[in-house]
């Protein structure tokens, strides 16, 4: 993996407006961010109770909605098109015991992964990239906090860095950049060419044949090959 440079011209190359909710996007952009399972908790009549997952909805749930509403505008405005960036995390690739928190994580990485076709199959100029930041100075990670534990931090200016590069150059699709400590390095490629090695194939290849198959056969045009209806 080869470090990558993130000058000040990136950030000024980064023209137009961040939506949040409504209104007109063109030439802009969305940033999504995202914000323990607890000890257990029982019920009056001491059944356990189910785990609050707050931490889910707020960190997977609301990005998937966010990112789904950011995609009805860029695919409706004229000209069609955008560029959608979520925040993942370290942990989204990694261990980490906050459970919940990590399983928002990977999650917000498997959503990206799992939109990268569907984007590029609309035929319509929509983008789709990720963050992995390090350990982050914000009211989640108090500085001093993880210093005192020996890990150096990076302040959010390092971060918004990369949310600049992923929306202003348009070569990037389906990107995962991690940052630390004012570095950044882009390891999606490299993780996804791994499970390649390893598995020999790609599963979407085989979906997408698939599907092309359904479409051949339509809804009444008898059972798909191989199947034993």
């Amino acid at each position: 993996m080869t470090a990558l440079t993130i000058e000040d011209k990136d950030i000024q190359s980064l023209t137009g407006k961040i939506v949040v909710l409504t209104g007109k996007t063109k030439d802009s952009a969305i940033a999504l961010y995202s914000t323990d399972i607890g000890q257990d908790k029982f019920d009056e009549s001491g059944k356990l109770l189910e785990p609050n997952h707050q931490t889910l909805d707020v960190n997977l749930k609301a990005v998937i909605n966010t990112a789904y509403l950011g995609l009805h505008h860029f695919r409706h405005q004229e000209p069609a098109g955008g560029s959608i960036v979520l925040t993942a995390s370290a942990s989204s690739i990694q261990r980490f015991r906050i459970a919940d928190y990590t399983t928002a994580k990977h999650g917000v990485l498997g959503f990206m992964r799992g939109m990268v076709p569907n984007l590029e199959r609309s035929g319509l100029p929509l983008r789709i990239n990720a963050l992995a930041p390090g350990w982050t100075e914000t009211g989640m990670v108090p500085k001093g906090v993880i210093e005192a534990a020996g890990q150096a931090t990076q302040s959010p200016d390092v971060v918004a860095r990369s949310v600049a590069l992923l929306m202003a150059d348009e070569s990037y699709q389906g990107k995962l950049i991690y940052s630390n400590e004012g570095k950044y390095w882009e390891i999606e490629d490299a993780m996804l060419k791994t499970v390649v090695d390893i598995m020999g194939a790609n599963d979407d290849a085989v979906m997408d044949k698939v599907m092309k198959m359904a479409a051949q056969h339509g809804p009444s045009g008898g059972s798909l090959p191989g199947s034993s209806n």
